[in-house]
């Protein structure tokens, strides 16, 4: 299989690196933290605004839906580069996870109603769907759905909403009779109600309860639901890994420059041995999610559940167990600057402690790959 990325991909990449570089360093991410207004806010519409126009935010869609036509490579081309700074606007959030489940399940009109807006960097989206008593299942349990007249009545929360506090549209998953459906809904309905909540990475997230009358124009009628929000979770998962794999090459060149300028008994400390043994430990972590983000990439969007599954799964275990360990070691290798918040090192390690969760924990992902038939038949 042929993994060299093509011309247009060299040039996506190259400018999104210097989009980062240039408009969003990790010290933009630190100043949206501290400011008593960015804490609430978490982005920049200005700058998501922009990124519609570049066409990033059309990556994963098809032309019909007024999207670039790209895939999950293209994709993780950018949140791979947005990982290695950090950078907060809700891509993960809203084009991929939530994006993918309204492509999925919604018509053409509820296309260009909800998703092209967002396309265009004028809105963005969030997915509501977790659950507090039934963590990663990806059928909503206990947020109901019942038929009342041309309107649906629909009860449940949703806590850690990721871009809940700022979506202009929300997905949120109910269940009718065993089915799972999904409604699209304005922040300002009615029936919802948005806690904003901090999150340990220094973004926020919400908490949404709804509890109300639904009209059926909001209920996403063009495919199923069931199978859209899978292939949502799928896709956010094999994208968090590519952001991951720039939070481990960040984290990587941090802890390398350090061992060579900082001294220690009058030479530099990456010249101890035990310290060189540490940095290629961390070196091979970073080149398996590296392999491993590959993968997810190319099978995540995968028609064959088995090899999407399977795929996916296995790169979301590899980057929790791999984005730990470099991340731990960077912060160890750094020593007592390494456990204070002046010193980004904390800030990427706190980001991957979240990823490492989001879209299903380490403990999920090897079940789930463990329950797949080409698994469980060796």
């Amino acid at each position: 299989m042929d993994f060299q990325l093509t011309d247009e991909q060299n040039l996506l990449r190259d400018s999104v690196r210097t989009f980062t570089k240039q408009r969003s360093p990790i010290g933009r991410f630190r100043k949206i933290r501290d400011t008593a207004e960015g804490a609430g806010a978490g982005w920049d519409q200005a700058v998501w605004r922009e990124m519609g126009e570049l066409g990033w935010l059309s990556l994963p869609f098809p032309e019909s839906a007024g999207g670039f036509g790209g895939t999950l490579v293209d994709v993780g081309l950018v949140l791979e580069a947005f990982g290695a700074t950090l950078v907060p606007e809700p891509y993960l959030a809203s084009v991929v996870f939530a994006g993918t489940a309204l492509l999925r399940a919604g018509t053409s009109a509820q296309h260009e109603r909800w998703l092209a807006p967002m396309i265009e960097g004028a809105t963005s989206l969030a997915l509501a769907h977790a659950e507090r008593e039934h963590r990663f299942d990806l059928r909503p349990r206990s947020t109901s759905a019942t038929r009342e007249g041309e309107s649906w009545r629909v009860r449940g929360t949703k806590p850690f909403v990721a871009n809940g506090h700022r979506a202009d549209v929300l997905l949120v998953s109910a269940s009718s009779g065993g089915d799972s459906m999904l409604f699209a809904l304005p922040r300002d309905h009615a029936a919802l109600r948005v806690d904003t909540a901090r999150t340990i990475d220094g973004l926020a997230s919400a908490t949404v309860t709804i509890d109300g009358m639904i009209a059926d124009e909001h209920r996403l009628a063009g495919g199923d639901a069931a199978s859209a929000i899978e292939r949502a979770h799928d896709a956010a998962a094999a994208m968090a890994v590519s952001e991951g794999l720039g939070i481990c090459q960040s984290v990587l060149s941090l802890t390398v420059e350090h061992l060579r300028t900082r001294e220690q008994f009058g030479v530099p400390i990456g010249s101890f041995q035990a310290l060189q043994h540490r940095a290629v430990e961390m070196f091979v972590e970073v080149e398996l999610i590296r392999s491993m983000a590959v993968l997810a990439s190319v099978r995540g969007g995968d028609d064959d559940d088995d090899a999407r599954r399977s795929a996916v799964s296995a790169a979301k275990a590899q980057l929790a167990t791999g984005g730990r360990f470099v991340t731990q070691q960077a912060i160890q290798l750094h020593g007592g600057i390494g456990i204070t918040d002046e010193h980004d090192v904390g800030l990427y390690f706190k980001r991957m402690h979240a990823l490492g969760v989001m879209f299903g924990d380490e403990e999920h992902h090897v079940r789930r790959f463990a329950d797949t038939p080409s698994f469980a038949a060796m």
